[in-house]
């Protein structure tokens, strides 16, 4: 009964993981009900940018069958685009550039995340969706970018680094 109960228990945290209110999309890609999410992000600090993200969740008979109840595949993939008139906040200029969104893969420690590094010298908005695993750290990765060439935009607002 105690299995049972931690099964059950274990079913509703995992329904936290992986999961957006900003969902736009979702389809299954195979016959065990593993799908494909489509979730659109506004960029907090960039008006007028959308970014749209994809990833993979996985179902129960997926869960069920290969064990790692608790946990997503970290791929993703990102596509930014100017959505209506770009104004640009108070954003970080740094080579790191700041983190604009994150979402958890995982009941404990994997997540993918979403940074924005703007490029001066080519008046470039770059978004990056990247895995972010504390211990083995990931190389999956995407980017997207949007051109702010003959733009009527204001010019960006450093923050402190």
């Amino acid at each position: 009964m105690n299995k049972i109960f931690a099964l059950l228990a274990g079913v509703l945290l995992l329904s936290g993981c992986g999961r957006g209110e900003n969902e736009v999309g979702e389809f299954k890609n195979d016959f065990i009900g593993n799908e494909i999410k489509v979730q659109a992000l506004k960029d907090p600090d960039v008006d007028g940018v959308t970014c749209h993200l994809s990833h993979f969740d996985r179902g129960f008979w997926d869960r069920a069958t290969k064990g790692n109840w608790f946990e997503d595949p970290s791929n993703a993939s990102i596509a930014c685009r100017q959505t209506g008139p770009i104004n640009i906040g108070e954003i970080d200029m740094g080579k790191d550039g700041e983190e604009v969104f994150s979402q958890r893969m995982s009941l404990v420690f994997k997540s993918i995340a979403v940074r924005r590094i703007f490029d001066a010298e080519n008046n470039t908005l770059i978004y990056v969706v990247y895995s972010r695993r504390p211990v083995e750290g990931s190389a999956k990765m995407a980017l997207s970018t949007i051109s702010l060439y003959d733009q009527k935009t204001n010019p960006p607002s450093a923050t402190a680094e």
